[in-house]
């Protein structure tokens, strides 16, 4: 469903990406990483916002870089600016998606009312971008990225400034579609969260793919294995932190 060959990308002398290559053939991929280790820059290849060096992506049999049209058909994407408008309410967003993807006015309501009440913003439905929380700007996003039946999602950080409340509705939105053939593949920080619902996770670190592994034969625990292979939180203790003052 998801094929990354080779795919390299540089800014200058910074090396963003250095030869990455998977295939996610279905379920829920995570990339773990932290911040400027390339997650964003993948995810932005893979969703044809940013073409590669080297390399080759392909979604669905299709070419992005050859067939972005087709491409962007078979995709949902959550990107990291979240690319909504202040002017538009959260409704207005949803209903002028549909028929960008050739969505009759009937199927883009009915689908708009199902986005709405499963992800918690049916009362919010007439509020204008400007007035929402973080949260309730990302979850029209996702909104937006599911409306037209995508068979890949492409999500940067879904979970990240959501309420417990969401999280757990985006991760079981998400594990259902999983299993009706929609390949998920996402970014995420959020460690406790990636064991209840990915299938498969991958780490990177400057730029390089240095764990893919299937969720169910990780031998050991996740967050482990993301501090020994990626990133060891400082140790130094602040001893003047808490001391009584002279």
């Amino acid at each position: 469903m998801l094929q990354c060959h080779d795919v390299g990308k540089r800014f200058g002398e910074f090396v963003a990406l250095d030869r990455i290559s998977f295939d996610l053939a279905g379920g829920i991929c995570a990339l773990l990483g932290p911040n400027g280790a390339g997650k964003s820059t993948l995810l932005k290849i893979l969703s044809g916002l940013l073409a590669p060096d080297s390399g080759e992506v392909r979604i669905a049999g299709c070419d992005v870089a050859r067939e972005p049209l087709r491409v962007k058909r078979s995709i949902g994407v959550l990107p990291e600016d979240l690319g909504v408008f202040d002017a538009l309410t959260i409704e207005e967003h949803l209903e002028l998606c549909g028929p960008v993807y050739g969505l009759s006015r009937s199927d883009t309501r009915a689908r708009t009312g199902a986005l709405l009440r499963i992800l918690g913003l049916e009362k919010g439905r007439y509020t204008y971008l400007d007035q929402c929380s973080h949260g309730m700007r990302k979850k029209t996003a996702l909104a937006m990225a599911l409306l037209h039946n995508p068979r890949v999602l492409l999500l940067d950080e879904p979970f990240e400034g959501i309420d417990p409340v969401s999280s757990v509705t985006i991760r079981d939105l998400l594990i259902a579609v999983s299993g009706r053939g929609i390949a998920v593949f996402m970014t995420s920080h959020a460690l406790a969260m990636i064991p209840q619902l990915a299938t498969e996770v991958m780490m990177i670190r400057g730029g390089r793919i240095v764990f893919h592994s299937a969720a169910a034969q990780m031998e050991r625990p996740l967050e482990q294995l993301y501090f020994d292979l990626v990133e060891t939180p400082p140790q130094e203790d602040l001893p003047w932190l808490g001391s009584a003052l002279s």
